[in-house]
């Protein structure tokens, strides 16, 4: 069942990055996140419950991760194609890997380091042809935000290992996304203060509240994947991220970005390298 759920995760998960992309359009990245992070606290507000302290602290701390990968994950879709977005953000399952190695002490066979070497070297040849897309500044920008949003990212799935070992999902996801509300209202408040000249006004999107939808019912089916005591972090996270084929097939079908010949071979490496990951974690 927990297979099941994370496929369907990830589907939600792939059309949600195409609205975000959209949406982006007519409001900020904050805007955004806030917005639809809001709408979704609303929809889990019948699931709240108590907790500790030290539940609620923890999920602070999870809130935090998940914000930081949010904000660096939109700034870069800002900057960079979707198309090249979706092929880094196709790597955070070996990151996924790496901290479980340095953190759980675990270990690698040799299916997993070649799905590491495929997956590298996949990131590498991505670099070639983001170059053509964007300016060099922008560019560069735009790939230390999507660094950032992977290891933040990453850090976050493992994490939610930890906690919900003891928490039940839904109080995770309710209280998570109230945080993360809260979060983004501050850090948008701070910035209105320092400049309100400069500070972008909201527009109604009709993409918010689908966004909200999206991401409200694909975390739901992850974090019960992820409860499930048969269930393995690696594979949920490698089937996961599979969502980046439904954001490169939108980004070359439907926004008709360039170079997708270049790109194509670098996702097709990348999805062989967590194969390699997956055949090796089965």
């Amino acid at each position: 069942m927990w297979l099941w759920m994370s496929v369907c995760s990830a589907l939600l998960l792939g059309i949600y990055d195409v609205a975000k992309k959209q949406a982006l359009k007519r409001n900020g990245v904050y805007w955004i996140l806030l917005s639809a992070t809001a709408l979704t606290a609303v929809f889990l507000s019948p699931c709240l419950s108590a907790g500790s302290l030290q539940d609620h602290l923890s999920l602070v701390l999870k809130a935090v991760l998940v914000s930081t990968s949010w904000v660096s994950g939109l700034y870069a879709l800002k900057h960079l194609p979707l198309t090249t977005v979706s092929t880094i953000k196709a790597s955070r399952p070996m990151f996924v890997v790496i901290f479980s190695i340095l953190l759980f002490g675990e270990r690698l066979n040799l299916l997993q380091w070649l799905g590491v070497a495929v997956v590298m070297t996949a990131l590498f040849l991505s670099s070639r042809s983001k170059r053509h897309d964007t300016d060099k500044e922008t560019s560069a920008k735009g790939m230390t935000c999507m660094i950032i949003s992977v290891l933040s990212g990453s850090a976050s799935a493992l994490y939610d290992k930890f906690i919900l070992q003891h928490l039940e999902p839904l109080f995770v996801q309710s209280w998570t996304n109230i945080y993360i509300t809260v979060l983004l209202a501050a850090v948008m408040l701070v910035q209105y203060l320092a400049d309100r000249q400069k500070f972008e006004p909201f527009h109604w999107d009709w993409r918010i509240p689908l966004i909200a939808v999206l991401i409200t019912a694909s975390d739901m089916l992850y974090f019960f994947a992820v409860k499930d005591p048969d269930a393995l972090l690696s594979v949920i996270s490698l089937i996961r991220r599979s969502s980046v084929l439904i954001t490169f097939l939108f980004g070359a079908l439907m926004f008709k970005e360039g170079h997708i010949k270049d790109k194509a071979v670098d996702m097709a490496l990348m999805m062989a390298g967590l194969a390699l990951l997956l055949s090796g974690s089965a």
